[in-house]
This record gives structure tokens, C-alpha cells and sequence, in this order.
């Protein structure tokens, strides 16, 4: 008899912003269970990008935080359902469109690579008003930056 490990579901939402387009970027992220309950958040500073890697910069920091939150060992048994709404990055990410930007490859290789932690992953676009808790961790990081370099 095989005994196959339950998967659990992470819904993630993840929100990368840019000011200047490349310019100040932070990141935002909501874990939460199957049922949308949160477990954690996180907002980062990524110092200079453009709007589309701070999005990908998003997911990839997403991912790291369930390896550190989980285990190495328990996110193969994790099928995290990675939200966002970059249309452009998604579908990238989904295999539908075109990688065209070369600073882009590196950061898709770095999904592509953590992925195999685990599971199975969905990236799913939402609406950005669906959106609002990662967006405003994005900026909030954001928001930090620009303070400290004022003074």
C-alpha cells in the first residue's frame, strides 16, 4: 500500500512596485492557509528595479519565506497558489508569454529553481483590488526607504 502525503494549500500574494520605473522598489507579501486566513506578512526593500522585477522579486522572496517559515523538508508537501496582479509576470510564469526583457531570465531561473521545493505551483492573476494588503507592504517598504534617504 502507498501512502501518498497530504499537499497543503498556501494561497500567497505577492506585489512588487517600482518608484521611477527603474527606481526605489520594495516588495510585499501575504502568506496565508487553504481558508485565506493569514499566517504572515513580510515587506522588503529591493533597493533599484523596474515595476516587473520588482513582481518577479516578489515571488521569489515569497518562496524563500515558506522555506524558512516550513522547512526545506516539508514544502515538497506545500502547493502554494502564488497571487498577483501583474498580468505581464504571471502569464510569463505560466509559460503564456514571451520573457523579452533580458534582465528578467535571472529571476525567472530563480523561480524555476525554487519550485522544485515544492509541491506544485499555481500562479494566478487577480484584479489589484483583490491585491491591497500585498500592494500596500510594497509600499510600505517603499515608504521606509524614501524616509531614511531624506535625513
Amino acid at each position: 500500500m502507498i501512502v501518498r502525503q497530504a499537499h497543503h494549500k498556501l494561497i500567497i500574494y505577492t506585489d512588487g512596485g517600482s518608484r521611477g520605473n527603474p527606481g526605489l522598489a520594495g516588495v510585499g507579501v501575504v502568506i496565508c492557509n487553504n481558508k485565506g486566513q493569514k499566517i504572515k506578512e513580510y515587506s522588503k526593500d529591493i533597493g533599484e528595479r523596474t515595476n516587473n522585477e520588482a513582481e518577479y522579486e516578489a515571488v521569489i522572496f515569497a518562496l524563500q519565506k515558506v522555506k524558512q517559515l516550513f522547512g526545506k523538508e516539508k514544502t515538497k508537501n506545500y502547493e502554494p497558489e502564488i497571487r498577483m496582479d501583474s498580468q505581464l509576470v504571471a502569464r510569463q510564469l505560466k509559460g503564456e508569454y514571451k520573457i523579452e526583457e533580458e534582465k528578467l531570465f535571472p529571476l525567472f531561473i530563480k523561480i524555476w529553481n525554487l519550485k522544485m521545493n515544492f509541491g506544485k505551483i499555481d500562479f494566478v492573476e487577480i484584479p489589484r483590488e483583490k491585491n491591497r494588503e500585498a500592494d500596500r507592504l510594497a509600499n510600505e517598504a517603499m515608504d521606509k526607504r524614501e524616509t531614511k534617504s531624506m535625513f
